[in-house]
């Protein structure tokens, strides 16, 4: 039997009567062989590519506190006392210490901080307090235990003018309730009929309080029946226009009080 040889130039075409082709029209060539490629010289070759690793976020840059205007929070040391408050309750009041000094960062106020960045100010903890609240708030709320004029000294000092207005008000308002001693009152006695009581006590004048209803009996007969009377007891504080002078009830009134005594 003969043995069928193939040419050469036909080996690797496709079946199928056509040729293989590529992409581009071209014959196929596969990969060149191990020998054919030969060996890499050693040092020449092309270094393997580095593995980028994933970088993790270290921590940012530390909050200040005590300095630097992107910082929210500030520390203040006061006489040794440490507060804790925010850039904008310190700034209620634009033209105070405070708000100068932390908020706008006046150079003509620089103070010095302390190791952990606290504004250093020598005055009394103990009166401060009622400073910041009232920058929180807006109320002025003094304990037992501090004087009025601590508290003022501390406003005056601070540069916080509407604080400054209410605590001279309130110290104010205690001198004069201290001056005028204790509150003295003015009373009327009145005397109605049983029919007419109600009306009285309702449409009685402001500032008049009712003390005491003091039954007289019967004084008057009309018709048939008896009309019980009374006497009513009213009074009220004494008006500082009068300079401390006690409003006498009328003769009427003194014989009517009496006669209600010793019923």
């Amino acid at each position: 039997m003969a043995e069928l040889q193939l040419d050469p130039a036909m080996a690797g075409l496709g079946g199928g009567g056509g040729r293989g082709v590529g992409d581009g029209g071209g014959p196929v060539r596969g990969p060149p062989s191990p020998r054919q490629a030969g060996p890499t010289p050693r040092g020449h070759g092309r270094p393997a590519a580095a593995v980028a690793q994933p970088l993790e976020p270290g921590p940012g840059p530390p909050e200040r506190v005590g300095g630097g205007g992107a910082a929210r929070w500030v520390r203040l040391n006061v006489g040794g006392t440490y507060f804790v408050t925010t850039r904008q309750t310190l700034g209620r009041e634009p033209k105070s210490f405070l708000c100068r000094l932390c908020c706008q960062e006046d150079p003509e106020l620089d103070s010095d901080k302390d190791e952990t960045g606290a504004y250093l100010i020598d005055r009394d903890p103990t009166y401060f307090g009622p400073i910041l609240n009232y920058l929180r708030h807006g109320k002025l709320i003094i304990t037992k235990e501090l004087a009025e004029e601590g508290v003022l000294e501390e406003a005056e000092f601070y540069n916080i003018a509407s604080l400054v207005r209410l605590v001279k008000e309130r110290i104010r308002d205690n001198e004069n309730r201290t001056s005028q001693g204790p509150v003295k009152h003015v009373y009327r006695v009145l005397q109605c009929q049983e029919e007419e009581l109600t009306q009285m006590v309702s449409t009685m004048s402001d500032g008049w309080k009712f003390e005491q209803l003091i039954s007289i009996g019967s004084s008057y007969n009309y018709g048939n029946e008896d009309q019980a009377e009374f006497l009513c007891v009213v009074s009220r504080e004494l008006n500082n226009s009068t300079n401390g002078i006690v409003i006498e009830p009328s003769e009427k009134a003194k014989i009517l009080q009496e006669r209600g005594s010793r019923m």
